[in-house]
């Protein structure tokens, strides 16, 4: 019986007459057959936001910063500190190409206190809300951010509210009742979260119970289409033009502690009706923009 001659083993590391793909289309990493994958760059918005976005921020946020870190000497209130936040956010704002559609001022009143209440899209959404309304705000932020530099020495210094989300405390109600004495308002996000479809979450009903105690009306503000600027869990900034609707303000007075919970589903109704289902347009405001 003749043997079956077997052919000896195959060398992996041996060069083969099979030729490399030629980049930058498709390379192999190995010279024995594999799989080729395309090596395709970034985008343009990617190379756009790490070599130019990031370093621009980062200036403006040093340069502000330690203005608004000077000004606390003889400012203790924070009021040219919230100047110097607002030309940040506005800076950012242009600098990215991020044009805002702002409608419904005349709910604001520059001179009363609210809990401004909106809907999580993006990063963008503070700087979007802190350039859309003349207010003197203030957010609710945890204690970790105050140890960043330049950012988190500002939040300190200038009377935001840093808080240790596993133990609030009672503290934080004394420190929104300083904020209805010096006519400032507190910006939150009730969803506790971005959202990446442009869903509004549910609201959580614990800073509706601090507004009831407080005696703070509730500013509801819808955020369009902000989440196009920066999607979530991407490091890719782009252009985008972004709608924010002020709502009537909704009055805490005369409300009980137990109906926190259907005071943040009223709220969270009233953000929705800014938007339309899967936020890809705003709900039918056809006329002009009270500011840009």
């Amino acid at each position: 019986m003749s043997r079956l001659r077997r052919s000896p083993p195959r060398n992996p590391c041996k060069r083969r007459n099979e030729p490399f793909s030629v980049f930058p289309f498709s390379f192999r990493l190995f010279p024995f057959p594999c799989r080729p994958f395309p090596l395709k760059p970034p985008p343009f918005h990617w190379w756009r936001t790490v070599f130019y976005l990031i370093p621009a921020v980062t200036l403006y946020t040093i340069v502000l910063g330690t203005a608004s870190l000077l000004s606390t000497v003889f400012d203790r209130g924070g009021n040219f500190g919230h100047r110097c936040a607002r030309a940040w956010a506005w800076l950012i704002l242009k600098t990215t190409g991020v044009r805002v559609r702002v409608f419904g001022l005349e709910h604001v009143d520059p001179s009363c206190s609210y809990v401004v209440a909106a809907n999580h899209q993006s990063i963008y959404d503070i700087p979007i809300v802190f350039t859309s309304l003349p207010l003197q705000l203030r957010i609710v932020a945890k204690d970790s951010l105050g140890r960043i530099p330049f950012l988190g020495w500002h939040l300190q210094r200038t009377g935001h509210l840093l808080v240790d989300r596993t133990n609030p405390g009672a503290g934080i109600l004394k420190r929104m009742a300083q904020l209805v004495h010096g006519a400032r308002s507190l910006i939150v996000f009730p969803e506790g979260t971005r959202s990446a479809d442009g869903r509004v979450g549910r609201f959580k009903g614990g800073i509706f119970l601090l507004a009831i105690d407080s005696a703070l009306p509730v500013l509801p503000v819808s955020i369009a289409r902000s989440r196009f600027v920066m999607m979530k869990g991407r490091l890719m900034v782009c252009p985008a033009e972004v709608t924010l609707t002020v709502h009537e303000p909704i009055t805490t007075t005369g409300i009980a502690r137990e109906q926190a919970r259907e005071l943040a589903e009223r709220v969270r109704d009233v953000v929705r009706s800014g938007l339309v289902q899967g936020d890809e347009d705003v709900v039918g405001n056809k006329d002009e923009p009270q500011r840009t």
